[in-house]
């Protein structure tokens, strides 16, 4: 049986592929949403194909984090340092829905949230540290 390998777990069976979803690991520009989990669609070599919009875009493996089964938590991003595409009102950190993509600002720290778009309802994923400062370029 093919194996693919990922960054949760080193061995992956081929027929749990439909079952993997990838985001951004480290700051990287291009065309993700930051904290958002898209589905995996094909591995090969030095890329991960992601579902962008019902269509297949290569990302390098380096850049991305995988997991099997769908995520179901909110994703606490830190803002960027160049936040001029993002409103202001979003803070920092921000939240990113994990079925929608919808941007939320974080008010306090709660232990879950509603999304504004979706209206699903999920915990908010705090300890994962996303983006944190060892994952991200350089701040100097």
């Amino acid at each position: 049986m093919a194996e693919l390998r990922t960054s949760m777990n080193p061995s992956v069976p081929v027929q749990e592929l439909q079952l993997a979803w990838a985001r951004l690991r480290v700051e990287a520009d291009v065309g993700l949403r930051r904290g958002a989990w898209y589905r995996v669609t094909r591995f090969t070599p030095s890329e991960v194909f992601l579902d962008i919009q019902r269509s297949p875009i290569g990302v390098p493996r380096r850049l991305v984090e995988v997991v099997l089964g769908r995520p179901l938590r909110w994703s606490v991003v830190p803002r960027p340092r160049d936040a001029s595409k993002l409103p202001p009102q979003l803070g920092a950190p921000y939240a990113v829905c994990p079925v929608c993509r919808t941007r939320a600002p974080l008010e306090g720290r709660p232990g879950k949230m509603a999304c504004p778009k979706c209206q699903g309802m999920f915990g908010v994923a705090w300890e994962e540290r996303y983006l944190t400062k060892s994952e991200t370029k350089d701040e100097e």
